[in-house]
């Protein structure tokens, strides 16, 4: 007598055909391109926040800083720190024009594709598309700040107090004064009284007087502080501001009046 064995028996797997290895492979590339493309687009995201909230890079123009700035050399400007502890005397700024202190750009339009190509480059801080729209100078007179040139030693006087700016501004002579031209302002409210460190040959708040707005650039023209050259590599550090030739400035309502000679 023959028994009969009964049961269930599992087939085995089939091999995978090259059509699904190669879709597989086509799903793995697409996913791939898709998590570099994520990182890209996050990356430039993060990069334009930065620009915008916290950090941009502009490049110098003209020689109105020397020797603290050169031509051709890139800065950062530090836009989020001075939003909440504002600005000091001393402080290096970047500001938009307040109007009729840069000449009418004459440059001949560039083609498309490089305005894109410059366009998308500055939105990670690789490129500064709009360092010819601005200015950078050095604060020297805060909103009610009384400021004259020259004293008998040739210094600027902040509120009464002469300043001595020999470290850090390029004059024709050791004996010349912090200015070839004398003035006699008041600061206004939000505004500040903006020298270049080049002060021969800045075209700053001295000689835009017969502006609009007098010389004086609203602090909400001022894009932010410059606090580090990033280029060219021998240039590389940090911007001195020399907050301690102002540390002795009383604030403008301590100023002593002066004293008539005449009695």
């Amino acid at each position: 007598m023959t028994t009969e064995k009964t049961g269930l028996t599992e087939p085995l797997p089939s091999s995978p055909s090259r059509a699904d290895a190669t879709a597989r492979r086509s799903r793995g590339g697409w996913a791939f391109l898709r998590d570099v493309l994520v990182i890209v687009l996050v990356a430039v995201l993060v990069s334009f926040l930065v620009k915008t909230f916290v950090v941009r890079s502009f490049y110098i123009p003209s020689g109105s800083m020397e020797n603290t700035l050169m031509v051709n050399d890139r800065i950062f400007v530090d836009e989020i720190t001075p939003r909440f502890g504002g600005y000091d005397r001393g402080d290096i700024v970047v500001f938009r024009d307040p109007g009729g202190w840069l000449p009418p750009s004459n440059a001949p339009a560039r083609p498309p594709l490089i305005e894109a190509l410059d366009w998308t480059l500055s939105l990670v801080g690789l490129s500064a598309p709009d360092s010819d729209d601005h200015l950078v100078k050095r604060i020297i007179g805060m909103p009610g700040d009384h400021v004259v040139c020259c004293n008998a030693l040739g210094q600027i006087t902040v509120n009464g107090i002469p300043i001595d700016e020999t470290n850090y501004i390029e004059v024709p002579s050791s004996d010349a004064a912090a200015s070839g031209d004398s003035f006699d302002v008041v600061v206004p409210a939000e505004s500040l009284w903006v020298l270049g460190d080049n002060r021969y040959r800045s075209k700053d708040s001295r000689y835009n007087t017969d502006q609009p707005g007098k010389g004086f650039v609203p602090i909400e023209n001022v894009v932010g502080r410059a606090f580090v050259i990033t280029w060219p590599l021998d240039r590389f550090g940090s911007l001195d501001f020399h907050h301690d030739v102002f540390a002795s400035v009383p604030d403008p309502a301590d100023e002593e009046p002066a004293k008539d000679s005449a009695r």
